[in-house]
């Protein structure tokens, strides 16, 4: 993944929680499973929505720290994992109660004050070359 200082929503960029990576426990063949939290905005039949969750990825060796994992992260085919995304209207994810309050805690905001970045996520990365 690549770090732009401006955000373009065509290049679907994320925001990262620098210090959200956890990692598995390495294969025999030293490959892990890292992930990072992340949120981003999306257009969704004509309509912005704010999404929050994680982008994961399988990698040859245990990254140092998020700047590694994302360096090593060159493959958005799949994109993030959504679980919580919120329309202005609708909520998405989570059934629990308290999980869709902390979802909510942080989308509502986030789309009212679109396309600023939340407080505690650095961004924008993006898949894309320029």
């Amino acid at each position: 993944m690549i770090r732009e200082d401006r955000f373009l929503i065509s290049r679907k960029p994320y925001a990262i929680d620098l210090s959200s990576l956890r990692v598995t426990e390495p294969s025999p063949h030293g490959s892990v499973w890292a992930e990072v939290d992340a949120v981003w905005f999306r257009r969704r039949r004509g309509v912005t929505v704010a999404c929050t969750g994680t982008l994961r990825d399988l990698q040859d060796a245990t990254p140092a720290d998020a700047h590694a994992f994302l360096a090593a992260h060159d493959d958005g085919r799949y994109g993030g994992h959504c679980n919580g995304r919120w329309d202005g209207e609708r909520y998405w994810g989570a059934q629990e109660p308290f999980r869709m309050a902390l979802d909510l805690e942080l989308l509502e905001p986030m789309l009212a004050a679109y396309p600023a970045i939340p407080d505690g996520y650095d961004g924008w990365w993006t898949f894309q070359t320029a």
